[in-house]
């Protein structure tokens, strides 16, 4: 059942059971509580089985997986536009007259939102415990709407609180927004080149406030990181030229180009990969340390459904005398072959005459008998089971249910409808009813295939 889940995606559904419980109740559990405490684990390892159980159970590792393409969908849809955003970036910087491209605009086009959004995260980053940014809530609703499916509304929230309680909320939308503003300036690099490739641009530098002596410092400082990696940066004589008029000297062009492609390398796509790189370690790092802590204080109310406080004490209840774990000492655990009946009328003779070795469980009629016969299977799973049935009954969901619930304790079961004076009808409303369940049925007891099985 969790085999093919990370364990991610293993607390999730485990989160997503107990806060689907916390809003409306607690589910019907007791086979998913039989199941867990024959598991014989730590208390953490009990809750998982039986959340895991309820959450197979009622279809949310199927919702898990729709959620999942939907979220792969969206993700696609953010690499779609950080492109497009890219490309627009890039293009806007050199709009204008293209002789005459205002190097301030070009500058905050490029780098300006990116260097606000940049310094918000890292103010949040220093202020708040968890992040709770709008993008979370966004991507998570969009996520859950594609992905068509009603329970998938309770996986969104649940990964939100099961990734704020491990404080990894914060590293996972980091890996988020800065992977978008990387690919964003990556591909405005790309088309920035490819512009200044193909036409000619000319930069000029005009100011009613900021004097010439001014502009050259700032010119400087800023390209100095990127002159270490070889990009050109304009000199005094270069920069009080261009604030005059755009200079038609083909070299003045090139040390512009170039000293722009240096500032938005050095300050826009260098500072989001060294935070995506950050980001993506306080990730993985998170994810090598997410375990289930079955002593947080929301487990509590789950503790004594699956290891009762007898069991913690180290009292255990004999177990009951109807369904011994060997017989002959023929009889093991995992080999038996066990016959069990539920709900015969008085005029049906039990036990019937049977081959030896095989166990007789008696009559499953009280609640009491049936929630004894369950945890005894649970208990010591047969390798062959063979339910007998009294078709005067009607095959109601309750019956459905018990015969479903004892057939999963067994790794091979099979029905025996008991030959008694009923309708055709009811009879054959039996057989489509085992038929839904995958159930193999006979009208004759199947001793040769309960003693030795399939051989």
């Amino acid at each position: 059942m969790t085999d093919s889940l990370s364990p991610l995606q293993t607390l999730w559904l485990c989160e997503t059971v107990r806060l689907r419980e916390e809003q409306t109740g607690l589910l019907e559990d007791s086979e998913a509580n039989r199941l867990a405490r024959t598991q014989h684990g730590s208390l953490a390892e009990r809750l998982q089985v039986r959340n895991l159980f309820l959450a197979q159970r009622d279809g949310l590792n199927t919702a898990l997986q729709h959620w999942l393409q939907g979220a792969k969908l969206t993700l696609w849809l953010l690499i779609l536009s950080a492109i497009i955003c890219g490309s627009l970036l890039a293009k806007t910087a050199l709009s204008g007259t293209p002789m005459a491209i205002n190097i301030f605009w070009a500058l905050a086009g490029l780098i300006g939102l990116n260097s606000l959004s940049l310094l918000a995260w890292g103010v949040s980053l220093m202020l708040s415990k968890q992040s709770q940014s709008p993008l979370s809530q966004v991507g998570l609703w969009l996520s859950a709407k594609l992905a068509r499916d009603a329970q998938a509304v309770q996986l969104a929230p649940a990964l939100l609180v099961l990734l704020q309680r491990n404080h990894l909320l914060r590293w996972g939308i980091g890996r988020l927004l800065h992977g978008w503003w990387l690919l964003t300036l990556s591909t405005a690099l790309v088309t920035l080149i490819a512009l200044l490739a193909t036409r000619r641009y000319g930069f000029v530098w005009e100011s009613t406030l900021v004097a010439s002596d001014s502009f050259i410092v700032l010119v400087t400082q800023l390209g100095s990181p990127a002159a270490w990696l070889g990009f050109a940066v304009p000199d005094s004589d270069l920069i009080q030229r261009s604030g005059v008029y755009a200079l038609e000297d083909e070299s003045a062009r090139h040390i512009w180009a170039s000293w722009l492609l240096g500032i938005l390398l050095i300050y826009g796509i260098v500072p989001r990969l060294i935070c995506s790189l950050l980001c993506e370690w306080r990730w993985r790092q998170g994810l090598k340390r997410l375990h289930f802590d079955a002593h947080e204080p929301i487990w509590h109310i789950f503790h004594e459904r699956v290891q009762p406080s007898s069991e913690r004490l180290g009292v255990v209840d004999a177990a009951p005398t109807h369904l011994p774990n060997s017989t002959a000492g023929v009889a093991q655990a995992g080999q038996t072959a066990v016959l069990v009946a539920i709900e015969l009328d008085d005029s049906i003779a039990w036990p019937p005459e049977m081959p030896p070795h095989i166990i007789d469980a008696g009559v499953l009629d009280t609640h009491q008998q049936r929630q004894q016969g369950l945890e005894q299977l649970s208990s010591n799973p047969p390798a062959r089971l063979l339910i007998a049935c009294n078709p005067q009954r009607s095959a109601d969901r309750g019956t459905l249910h018990l015969i479903a619930e004892l057939s999963r304790t067994a790794v091979q079961t099979q029905v025996w409808l008991l030959p008694t004076d009923t309708t055709e009808e009811r009879l054959q409303h039996w057989q489509e009813q085992l038929d839904a369940l995958q159930l193999v049925h006979h009208s004759a007891a199947p001793w040769a295939w309960l003693e030795h099985g399939d051989e």
